[in-house]
Protein backbone atom coordinates (compact mmCIF):
# COMPACT_ATOMS: atom_id res chain seq x y z
CA UNK A 1 0.00 0.00 0.00
CA UNK A 2 1.44 3.02 -0.93
CA UNK A 3 0.58 6.88 0.14
CA UNK A 4 2.07 9.29 -2.44
CA UNK A 5 -1.13 10.10 -3.34
CA UNK A 6 -2.10 10.77 0.00
CA UNK A 7 0.54 13.74 0.27
CA UNK A 8 -0.71 15.13 -3.48
CA UNK A 9 -2.48 18.23 -2.30
CA UNK A 10 -2.60 17.55 0.94
CA UNK A 11 -4.60 20.13 2.89
CA UNK A 12 -8.31 20.26 5.40
CA UNK A 13 -11.08 19.05 3.67
CA UNK A 14 -9.08 16.72 0.67
CA UNK A 15 -9.38 12.98 0.88
CA UNK A 16 -6.54 11.10 0.97
CA UNK A 17 -6.27 9.71 -2.45
CA UNK A 18 -5.90 5.95 -2.94
CA UNK A 19 -6.94 5.19 0.29
CA UNK A 20 -10.62 5.43 0.47
CA UNK A 21 -12.59 8.82 1.72
CA UNK A 22 -12.12 10.81 4.41
CA UNK A 23 -14.34 11.03 7.24
CA UNK A 24 -15.02 15.31 8.33
CA UNK A 25 -13.72 16.81 10.53
CA UNK A 26 -16.38 16.63 13.30
CA UNK A 27 -15.84 12.98 13.11
CA UNK A 28 -12.83 13.15 15.51
CA UNK A 29 -13.11 11.74 18.67
CA UNK A 30 -13.35 14.68 21.18
CA UNK A 31 -10.56 12.79 23.25
CA UNK A 32 -8.00 13.48 20.03
CA UNK A 33 -8.79 17.17 20.21
CA UNK A 34 -8.37 16.99 24.07
CA UNK A 35 -5.10 15.08 24.26
CA UNK A 36 -3.04 15.97 21.26
CA UNK A 37 -1.36 19.11 22.44
CA UNK A 38 -0.34 16.77 25.39
CA UNK A 39 3.11 15.50 24.22
CA UNK A 40 3.15 17.23 20.41
CA UNK A 41 6.28 18.89 21.19
CA UNK A 42 8.21 16.14 22.50
CA UNK A 43 6.78 13.84 19.75
CA UNK A 44 9.66 12.08 17.56
CA UNK A 45 9.30 10.54 14.49
CA UNK A 46 11.95 11.36 12.10
CA UNK A 47 14.69 8.93 12.10
CA UNK A 48 18.16 9.37 11.42
CA UNK A 49 19.04 6.68 9.74
CA UNK A 50 17.78 3.46 7.57
CA UNK A 51 18.60 1.14 10.52
CA UNK A 52 17.19 3.60 13.26
CA UNK A 53 13.87 3.71 11.29
CA UNK A 54 13.85 -0.16 10.88
CA UNK A 55 14.46 -0.74 14.87
CA UNK A 56 12.26 2.47 15.76
CA UNK A 57 9.36 0.64 13.54
CA UNK A 58 10.06 -3.06 14.32
CA UNK A 59 10.77 -3.64 17.71
CA UNK A 60 9.15 -0.35 18.84
CA UNK A 61 6.05 0.15 16.98
CA UNK A 62 5.34 -3.49 15.94
CA UNK A 63 6.33 -4.87 19.52
CA UNK A 64 3.98 -3.24 21.03
CA UNK A 65 1.31 -3.69 18.24
CA UNK A 66 0.96 -1.35 16.07
CA UNK A 67 0.06 -3.43 13.20
CA UNK A 68 -2.35 -1.77 11.07
CA UNK A 69 -0.74 0.65 8.59
CA UNK A 70 -0.43 2.39 5.01
CA UNK A 71 3.22 3.70 3.73
CA UNK A 72 3.84 6.64 1.63
CA UNK A 73 6.74 8.63 0.07
CA UNK A 74 6.48 12.34 -0.09
CA UNK A 75 7.07 13.97 -3.27
CA UNK A 76 10.66 15.93 -3.70
CA UNK A 77 7.68 19.18 -4.55
CA UNK A 78 6.01 18.69 -0.91
CA UNK A 79 8.01 19.80 2.19
CA UNK A 80 7.93 17.06 4.35
CA UNK A 81 7.90 18.90 7.60
CA UNK A 82 4.72 20.46 6.46
CA UNK A 83 3.36 16.80 5.61
CA UNK A 84 4.71 15.07 8.96
CA UNK A 85 2.93 18.17 11.34
CA UNK A 86 -0.52 17.79 8.91
CA UNK A 87 -0.36 14.12 8.93
CA UNK A 88 0.32 14.20 13.22
CA UNK A 89 -2.73 16.51 13.86
CA UNK A 90 -4.82 15.40 11.26
CA UNK A 91 -4.80 11.81 13.09
CA UNK A 92 -3.74 13.59 17.06
CA UNK A 93 -0.56 11.04 17.33
CA UNK A 94 1.70 13.56 19.35
CA UNK A 95 0.33 12.60 22.64
CA UNK A 96 1.37 11.66 25.92
CA UNK A 97 2.35 8.05 26.81
CA UNK A 98 -0.48 8.66 29.60
CA UNK A 99 -2.92 9.83 26.90
CA UNK A 100 -2.29 6.82 25.02
CA UNK A 101 -2.93 4.69 28.21
CA UNK A 102 -6.05 6.24 28.50
CA UNK A 103 -7.54 5.67 24.79
CA UNK A 104 -6.40 2.25 25.02
CA UNK A 105 -8.55 1.20 28.31
CA UNK A 106 -11.37 3.21 26.59
CA UNK A 107 -11.00 0.63 23.43
CA UNK A 108 -9.62 3.56 21.10
CA UNK A 109 -6.33 2.95 19.02
CA UNK A 110 -3.38 5.03 19.04
CA UNK A 111 -1.07 5.79 16.62
CA UNK A 112 2.56 6.44 15.39
CA UNK A 113 4.06 8.41 12.61
CA UNK A 114 7.53 7.39 11.61
CA UNK A 115 9.43 8.85 8.50
CA UNK A 116 13.01 8.40 7.29
CA UNK A 117 13.62 10.54 3.99
CA UNK A 118 10.50 10.57 2.27
CA UNK A 119 9.80 7.69 2.89
CA UNK A 120 6.68 7.64 6.06
CA UNK A 121 4.34 4.77 7.67
CA UNK A 122 1.52 5.11 9.86
CA UNK A 123 0.64 2.49 12.24
CA UNK A 124 -2.26 2.46 14.21
CA UNK A 125 -3.37 -0.48 17.40
CA UNK A 126 -6.52 -2.39 17.61
CA UNK A 127 -9.67 -0.07 18.85
CA UNK A 128 -11.86 2.74 17.25
CA UNK A 129 -9.78 5.51 15.45
CA UNK A 130 -10.98 8.00 12.14
CA UNK A 131 -7.66 6.67 10.62
CA UNK A 132 -9.79 3.37 9.68
CA UNK A 133 -12.85 5.26 8.16
CA UNK A 134 -10.47 7.34 6.37
CA UNK A 135 -8.01 4.22 5.75
CA UNK A 136 -10.66 1.14 5.06
CA UNK A 137 -7.86 -0.77 3.04
CA UNK A 138 -5.00 -0.27 5.52
CA UNK A 139 -2.76 -3.43 5.83
CA UNK A 140 -2.11 -5.38 8.70
CA UNK A 141 1.37 -6.69 9.34
CA UNK A 142 0.55 -9.82 10.83
CA UNK A 143 -0.27 -10.57 7.14
CA UNK A 144 1.25 -8.07 4.74
CA UNK A 145 4.64 -7.46 5.27
CA UNK A 146 6.13 -4.01 5.18
CA UNK A 147 8.40 -3.95 2.57
CA UNK A 148 11.04 -1.02 3.18
CA UNK A 149 14.88 -1.03 1.80
CA UNK A 150 15.30 -4.74 0.82
CA UNK A 151 13.72 -5.29 4.28
CA UNK A 152 10.33 -7.12 4.99
CA UNK A 153 8.95 -6.13 8.03
CA UNK A 154 6.32 -7.94 9.86
CA UNK A 155 4.79 -9.48 12.73
CA UNK A 156 5.11 -13.42 12.98
CA UNK A 157 3.73 -16.09 15.45
CA UNK A 158 7.24 -17.48 17.24
CA UNK A 159 7.45 -21.04 18.94
CA UNK A 160 6.19 -19.61 22.22
CA UNK A 161 2.70 -18.65 20.11
CA UNK A 162 3.60 -15.44 20.65
CA UNK A 163 3.78 -12.59 18.25
CA UNK A 164 7.01 -11.01 17.56
CA UNK A 165 8.57 -8.60 15.28
CA UNK A 166 10.56 -9.98 12.51
CA UNK A 167 12.78 -8.39 10.24
CA UNK A 168 14.18 -10.27 7.12
CA UNK A 169 15.64 -9.55 4.00
CA UNK A 170 12.69 -9.32 1.36
CA UNK A 171 12.87 -12.31 -0.82
CA UNK A 172 13.24 -10.62 -3.85
CA UNK A 173 16.68 -9.06 -2.17
CA UNK A 174 17.55 -12.01 -0.55
CA UNK A 175 17.32 -14.18 -4.22
CA UNK A 176 20.02 -11.77 -6.16
CA UNK A 177 22.07 -11.66 -2.95
CA UNK A 178 22.57 -15.71 -3.00
CA UNK A 179 22.62 -15.82 -6.90
CA UNK A 180 25.55 -12.93 -6.54
CA UNK A 181 27.71 -14.65 -3.77
CA UNK A 182 26.85 -18.24 -5.07
CA UNK A 183 28.76 -16.63 -8.83
CA UNK A 184 31.33 -15.42 -6.44
CA UNK A 185 32.09 -18.81 -4.71
CA UNK A 186 34.49 -20.16 -7.01
CA UNK A 187 36.55 -17.32 -7.91
CA UNK A 188 37.52 -15.80 -4.75
CA UNK A 189 39.78 -16.51 -1.89
CA UNK A 190 38.30 -17.33 1.61
CA UNK A 191 39.36 -13.93 2.66
CA UNK A 192 38.08 -12.19 -0.20
CA UNK A 193 34.29 -13.76 0.33
CA UNK A 194 34.83 -13.13 4.31
CA UNK A 195 35.22 -9.64 3.89
CA UNK A 196 32.22 -9.96 1.01
CA UNK A 197 29.87 -11.59 3.29
CA UNK A 198 30.47 -8.84 6.70
CA UNK A 199 29.75 -6.36 4.19
CA UNK A 200 26.18 -7.36 3.63
CA UNK A 201 24.70 -4.29 4.38
CA UNK A 202 21.19 -6.10 6.24
CA UNK A 203 20.98 -5.76 10.18
CA UNK A 204 21.60 -8.96 11.72
CA UNK A 205 18.14 -9.32 12.91
CA UNK A 206 17.23 -13.19 13.97
CA UNK A 207 15.92 -13.87 10.45
CA UNK A 208 18.64 -12.25 8.12
CA UNK A 209 20.78 -14.42 10.64
CA UNK A 210 19.52 -17.13 9.19
CA UNK A 211 18.93 -16.32 5.56
CA UNK A 212 23.00 -15.18 5.85
CA UNK A 213 23.94 -19.03 7.20
CA UNK A 214 22.00 -20.66 4.56
CA UNK A 215 23.69 -18.92 1.89
CA UNK A 216 26.84 -19.43 3.23
CA UNK A 217 25.95 -22.97 3.87
CA UNK A 218 25.45 -23.07 -0.20
CA UNK A 219 28.19 -21.93 -0.75
CA UNK A 220 30.63 -23.87 1.03
CA UNK A 221 28.47 -26.65 -0.40
CA UNK A 222 30.06 -25.59 -3.83
CA UNK A 223 33.80 -24.80 -2.46
CA UNK A 224 33.60 -28.11 -0.99
CA UNK A 225 32.68 -30.09 -3.93
CA UNK A 226 35.70 -28.35 -6.09
CA UNK A 227 37.90 -28.56 -2.93
CA UNK A 228 38.10 -25.33 -1.98
CA UNK A 229 38.76 -24.17 1.95
CA UNK A 230 35.39 -23.40 3.61
CA UNK A 231 34.34 -19.82 4.79
CA UNK A 232 34.26 -19.72 8.08
CA UNK A 233 30.58 -18.95 9.85
CA UNK A 234 32.73 -16.34 12.01
CA UNK A 235 32.57 -13.84 8.57
CA UNK A 236 28.66 -13.17 8.88
CA UNK A 237 29.36 -10.52 11.71
CA UNK A 238 25.93 -12.65 13.46
CA UNK A 239 25.18 -9.60 16.38
CA UNK A 240 22.98 -6.70 15.53
CA UNK A 241 23.45 -3.27 16.08
CA UNK A 242 21.79 -1.30 18.66
CA UNK A 243 21.20 2.31 17.09
CA UNK A 244 19.56 5.54 17.75
CA UNK A 245 16.59 5.65 15.99
CA UNK A 246 15.91 9.56 17.07
CA UNK A 247 18.45 12.61 17.46
CA UNK A 248 16.88 13.00 21.08
CA UNK A 249 15.83 9.64 22.34
CA UNK A 250 12.27 11.14 23.28
CA UNK A 251 9.73 8.74 21.86
CA UNK A 252 7.82 6.21 23.83
CA UNK A 253 5.76 3.44 22.03
CA UNK A 254 3.61 2.91 24.78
Amino acid sequence: MRAADAVEGFDEGIRLVGFGRMCPVNILHSSLMDERTEGDAMYQYEAETEAGFIQQLAVSYLGHRYCFYVTGEIPATKDPATIDAKLIARYGIGISRWARARRKKAGLANMHYLRFGRYFVLLASHGKHRFFLDEPHSRDARRDAIRFAGYSISLKRGTDGRLHPSVRIHPDEYRKLKAYLLDLALHRSVENLSAVFAAVRFERYAPVRRQLLNILRAVNRLREQAGFEPVPVSALRLQRRVVRAFASELADAA
